[in-house]
């Protein structure tokens, strides 16, 4: 690969977007376009990433499919960001079977873990789980297992599982270490003051108090009449 991308990608791996809009964001062939629109949505620009990521993958077309596959799992997790969950689920599989196919099994394992989210966010927990198993988050980089704990972490939270997802919060603080990059570090963070923050309001005998995840899941156990 042309140094200079190389260099961009290096950087969006390490979680500087800046560093690699300065190397590739004068050039205009298909892989800068991506590594650019990457770039932009790393930095929450992302109707400028869209942009970008779109015209790459008609670039890449038919002649680089794991290429334009990449772009459209991009333009995926774009619309993830944004709450559109009506991004085309058939077309993001695709996507996968064909990095799959061609041994990009990083990128695979990604979509995995989109599809994943998404189900979850749709409640869908059951389905959520079964797709996260297919993923072993030993053989991914450091990065991705923040993800995947995450994920872990949301579908344990969702079943009020509170030991478990503090399991996943610790497996992400790991992770997020391993990684070097501090925006992870902050995002898990932030991801497991959750289990802090009060999840509640308890109104007994006219009195109120506020209840974090853990005593929610304890008063559900009892025997007590919740309405």
């Amino acid at each position: 690969m042309d140094p200079h991308l190389s260099a961009a990608a290096h950087a969006l791996q390490s979680g500087n977007p800046l560093l690699a809009l300065k190397v590739v964001g004068l050039r205009g062939e298909p892989p800068a376009l991506a590594l650019r629109g990457i770039a932009m949505a790393q930095l929450e620009e992302f109707g400028p990433a869209k942009m970008l990521l779109k015209k790459a993958a008609r670039a890449f077309g038919t002649k680089d499919a794991v290429a334009r596959a990449r772009c459209l799992v991009a333009m995926a997790e774009i619309a993830f960001v944004l709450r559109d969950l009506g991004w085309p689920v058939a077309e993001l599989d695709a996507a996968r079977r064909v990095l799959e196919k061609h041994g990009d099994g990083l990128n695979a394992a990604h979509v995995r873990h989109l599809q994943a989210r998404r189900l979850l966010l749709l409640g869908k927990l059951g389905e959520a789980g079964r797709t996260l198993r297919e993923v072993d988050p030993a053989v991914l980089p450091p990065a991705r297992q923040v993800a995947h704990a995450l994920i872990e972490s949301g579908l344990a939270l969702r079943g009020l599982r509170i030991a478990a997802a503090r399991q996943a919060f610790a497996e992400a603080r790991a992770a997020a270490v391993r990684s070097g990059i501090p925006a992870l570090r902050v995002e898990v963070e932030k991801a497991a003051l959750v289990l802090d923050e009060p999840a509640a309001r308890l109104i007994t005998r006219g009195r109120e108090r506020l209840l974090r995840l853990d005593e929610v899941a304890t008063l559900l156990r009892s025997r007590v009449l919740v309405v």
